[in-house]
């Protein structure tokens, strides 16, 4: 799908996932509107409605009959902020593309600058939160140590406090849209693709309106899967841990023996017993689940169902809305 645009300006193409956020969405496109006015580049701005059950997809289709930039693209159900970033970019047409969520906490205003450093011969420019309104302590610091463990443990560099608002040049999406990968974490995977990378600071605002769709297991799965998708250090360690287990009961019996044989004193009796085992069975339950969480990835690979399903798509400038319920990607 492509828009006419203006042969000697360069496109521009926002992509703008969202669930339930019907409460922001107009302020969101006036801003975006704003933002652009004095910046001589054309527009295309791509909803993805990822199953939302308020009015969001009802407000979309609204603005895209106002505005035929516009183009909104309705998932079947609920398929999660990273597959709703995929089905948006497999959409865009422009010579750039803007990744953004729609709660407003991260400003379009920024997108100008993004475009003057994309100008300037750069392939991915993305904004790195200095500090986070709005957000409770235990997210700050959790936040804060999983981007540095993730660092640390990761074969590529992932840059730290770094989310997905970004501008990225046609080539490096047409690289992204390679990695077809079930468990997405984007983050990593806008960092495994290479190409010429900055980043801009700003100061991450607090949510206009509504609350934050990432819950605490949310946020934990999606851990989850930045560390099993970029790193096998977790297995590594699980192997480490038991060897180290393994030598320290080893050693420990051998004491035990010497004690016995030597002075004579008694074994240590049922306490002392129940927590060697209770320890050792819960190192093995620890390695199997470490285990368990690459095998479970491994498996839903597999079955190579489609990344989406979409229910329709629309834009006013087609003048129809097109029925894609059979669509895979």
């Amino acid at each position: 799908m492509s828009h006419k645009k203006n042969i000697d300006r360069q496109l521009l193409s926002i992509v703008a996932p969202a669930y339930n956020e019907a409460d922001v969405l107009d302020e969101f496109y006036n801003r975006v509107i704003q933002s652009l006015e004095n910046i001589e580049i054309d527009l295309e701005l791509i909803y993805v409605n990822d199953g939302s059950h308020d009015e969001t997809s009802k407000i979309m289709h609204i603005q895209s009959e106002k505005d035929n930039r516009i183009t909104t693209i309705d998932l079947s159900r609920n398929f999660g902020k990273e597959i709703a970033l995929t089905a948006g970019l497999d959409y865009v047409s422009g010579d750039a593309v803007v990744i953004i969520d729609v709660d407003l906490q991260d400003p379009p205003e920024l997108i100008p600058e993004f475009i003057q450093h994309w100008q300037d011969g750069y392939d991915i420019i993305s904004a790195k939160r200095i500090k986070r309104h709005g957000e409770s302590l235990f997210k700050k610091l959790s936040s804060f140590i999983f981007y540095r463990f993730l660092s640390h443990l990761s074969d590529i560099q992932i840059p730290e406090d770094t989310g997905d608002f970004r501008l990225m040049s046609r080539p490096a999406v047409n690289a992204l849209l390679k990695l077809r990968e079930r468990h997405r974490y984007m983050k990593g995977l806008y960092a495994w693709i290479g190409f010429s990378h900055k980043h801009i600071d700003f100061e991450r605002p607090s949510r206009s309106q509504g609350n934050s769709k990432w819950g605490f297991w949310k946020l934990l799965n999606l851990a989850i899967d930045g560390f099993t998708s970029f790193s096998v250090v977790p297995l590594k360690l699980a192997s480490i841990l038991g060897v180290l287990t393994a030598f320290i009961s080893l050693a420990f019996g051998v004491f035990i023996f010497t004690k016995k044989l030597l002075f004579g004193d008694p074994v240590a009796g049922y306490t002392s017993l129940a927590v060697i085992i209770t320890f050792l069975g819960s190192i093995q339950l620890l390695a199997l689940g470490i285990i368990g969480e690459y095998l479970g990835r491994i498996f839903n690979e597999t079955k190579n169902r489609p990344l989406y399903l979409i229910k329709n798509i629309h834009n006013s400038i087609y003048s129809k809305s097109e029925d894609m319920s059979d669509t895979e990607n």
